[in-house]
């Protein structure tokens, strides 16, 4: 019985969406933007990486083509030598928003049309009665922030007051979200998350997407950091997904990074959370090795958005692709014969662009495995395809949004 690898490069898009002017990101495009920059001299960093973008493996698999589907160019670089080693295409999202849930949720075929919640580019960002409520019903002293911010940004301004005050940092972004940034040790890791489960229940009814726990440590002094311990309390998808049909089928499923939370944790199998990129792709090779027949590994790589393309940074997106790309081997030798990998993406995030949010762009669709010719699929109408796809090659029963291109 086939087995399938399903790898998110979280944020990695390829060129804007049909609808990006909606959203205010006509003209966005997270790796062909990255690639300029590169090829323009702007990618470079001392000790990190220098020069044109290099992702060989990538390209291989159709990377570029795909890109050039989704933007009409392919980046600097990234046209493929020789014959190509993967099926490739790219994705448009239906879902109304450009958040990590509603892309991973859509890419195992549950599209969400209904728009999430948003709170409002003012001061104060909440509502009165949910501040009031969150102060009365957690104990505290009151709050910090209040406001749309970028999450290290807010941190270096009120970290010092918050351990000062013991009054927690509550900020959200372009995205249905409402975050809380506390001290680990000043606070406490085990109250934040008390502090978010409450929080998660409060926001209930304003219809926001995700609570996220974003635990920090340091001093005024020397300077403060987030953690590996942010946890993200989402809503349940309100559907089936990919992976309710795995585990309803009986197929062993293993979920790598912040795909438990995403999922809400429901039919998640074993969860591992080990922390960067890399220590998650190895994880889910790790997991590969022992997977059993009809089983499926879900990974999501987290570090292109929260430690790049939030923070707008060029260089640091492109060294974690070219890292990304360095394993593309590794990954297709732990392939058997029936296997299914599949590289996608959730959403995009221009590190050129202005602001700090995500940006609504297509994603790439990258299939390749024992067996899988090298071809074009085109444009692909839902992310949904991707798990109708994966549904297909695992032989489960599927009903849902999308339709399977290999």
């Amino acid at each position: 019985m086939p087995r399938a690898l399903l790898i998110v490069l979280d944020s990695v898009g390829i060129g804007g969406a049909p609808d990006a002017e909606a959203y205010g990101d006509a003209g966005s495009d997270t790796l062909g933007h990255i690639a300029e920059a590169c090829a323009a001299g702007r990618g470079d960093r001392a000790g990190l990486r220098t020069g044109p973008l290099h992702l060989p493996h990538l390209a291989a698999l159709g990377f570029g083509l795909a890109a050039a589907g989704a933007s009409g160019r392919i980046p600097p670089g990234l046209a493929p030598v020789g014959v190509l080693e993967g099926a490739y295409g790219h994705a448009v999202e239906t879902a109304a928003g450009k958040d990590t849930p509603s892309g991973h949720w859509e890419i195992t075929g549950l599209p969400l049309l209904e728009p999430w919640g948003h709170f409002p580019e003012t001061r104060p960002a909440f509502p009165p009665e949910l501040t009031q409520a969150l102060i009365a019903e957690g104990g505290l002293p009151g709050i910090l922030g209040d406001r749309h911010a970028a999450g290290v940004a807010i941190i270096d301004e009120l970290g010092a007051e918050h351990v000062r005050t013991g009054r927690p940092i509550c900020y959200t972004s372009a995205d249905s979200v409402f975050q809380i940034a506390a001290h680990e040790e000043a606070f406490g890791l085990e109250r934040l998350y008390d502090l978010c489960r409450l929080a998660r229940r409060l926001c209930d009814p304003y219809r926001v997407c995700r609570v996220i726990a974003r635990p920090f440590v340091g001093s005024a002094g020397a300077g403060f950091r987030r953690t590996g311990n942010r946890k993200d309390f989402a809503v349940e998808p309100p559907g089936v997904t990919l992976l309710d049909r795995a585990e309803a089928a009986g197929r062993a499923v293993v979920s790598v990074g912040k795909i438990g939370d995403i999922f809400a944790h429901r039919a998640t199998g074993r969860e591992l959370k080990p922390g960067p990129n890399a220590a998650c792709l190895t994880a889910g090779l790790d997991a590969l090795k022992d997977l059993p027949d009809g089983g499926l590994i879900f990974v999501n790589l987290v570090d292109f958005d929260t430690e790049h393309g939030h923070r707008r940074d060029v260089p640091g997106y492109a060294a974690e692709l070219e890292a990304f790309d360095a394993r593309v081997f590794e990954i297709r030798t732990a392939l058997r014969p029936g296997d299914l990998a599949l590289i996608t993406a959730d959403h995009g995030n221009d590190p050129t662009w202005a602001g700090t949010d995500h940006t609504r762009e297509q994603v790439p669709v990258l299939a390749f495995g024992p067996g899988v010719a090298g071809r074009s699929i085109g444009r692909r109408d839902s992310l949904a395809d991707i798990g109708a796809t994966v549904a297909a090659h695992l032989g489960l029963p599927w009903d849902g949004a999308g339709t399977p291109f290999l």
